[in-house]
């Protein structure tokens, strides 16, 4: 996660496997660093940069969160909230709706997330 002034707030990668955290998806971790370094829960300004397209749990959070940009590599046809499958951040019926920017170094992303699923 960015700060406003593009200045790297916090990291993470998914920690599910490591931690037996069903919730410890890369961004939910980064989330909360973020908020830790920045001082407060609104991430207001902030932009989030993810290999894979966020799911719906992630989403939510993001929109919780008020991230202002969530920018994605890699589309997840068959969990993505930010577009492919669904649509959660940019929901009109919700509170806040971030700039979503998708499909960045998508093939590089996707080679990454084949190869770090091919060693589970």
């Amino acid at each position: 996660i960015l700060g406003p002034d593009g200045a790297e707030l916090a990291a993470a990668h998914n920690e599910r496997e490591a931690t037996g955290d069903p919730t410890a998806h890369a961004e939910i971790l980064a989330l909360r660093r973020a908020a830790e370094t920045h001082g407060e829960w609104r991430l207001t300004g902030c932009t989030l940069v993810v290999t894979l397209e966020p799911c719906t749990m992630c989403a939510g959070a993001l929109v919780q969160s008020r991230i202002a940009r969530v920018v994605y590599g890699a589309r997840d046809e068959k969990a993505g909230a930010a577009g492919s499958l669904w649509d959660v951040v940019r929901d009109r019926r919700l509170n806040h709706r971030p700039e979503v920017i998708g499909g960045v170094l998508e093939d590089e992303c996707a080679e990454q997330l084949t190869a770090f699923f091919r060693t589970l």
